[in-house]
């Protein structure tokens, strides 16, 4: 009887991706817990931006999982749908919600006289919420 020897490399490496992916979204977590303070604190603007980057950064955990990332936002959200949503690990709805997120973030942040409201902001918060209750059960599922 013969059998091959486990890679020991690849095992560490697998479980180092688990390692950040669950670094990534505890950060995703604490960017969710700072949008509701802020929103609290009547700082949409803000409030909305942490939003983003709870979500951003429950893609980059599941991104992790496939030893994937990018440098800019645009490419985290593309390695995401293209890796987890046309594959149908995750919903179409929320990869479109990853990228309404960033385009509001891009347009409260750099956007003169851009007026972010309480709705915006409280439902961009709901719809964070969402997003990473959909990301943390594929995380679950993958290991």
């Amino acid at each position: 009887m013969c059998f091959k020897a486990p890679n020991h490399s690849f095992l560490k490496y697998q479980f180092l991706d688990r390692l950040l992916a669950q670094y990534r979204l505890q950060k995703a977590y604490d960017h969710l817990k700072s949008a509701e303070i802020l929103l609290d604190a009547g700082m949409y603007n803000d409030s909305l931006g942490r939003s983003y980057y709870a979500m951003f950064n429950a893609a980059r955990a599941l991104l992790a999982l496939k030893q994937l990332d990018s440098k800019k936002h645009s490419g985290v959200i593309s390695l995401f749908n293209q890796h987890f949503v046309k594959s149908g690990i995750i919903n179409r709805t929320a990869g479109r919600d990853l990228n309404k997120a960033r385009v509001r973030r891009e347009s409260s942040d750099y956007a003169d006289f851009y007026l972010v409201s309480k709705e915006e902001t409280y439902t961009q918060l709901e719809t964070a919420k969402r997003f990473l209750k959909i990301v943390k059960l594929a995380i679950e599922k993958w290991q």
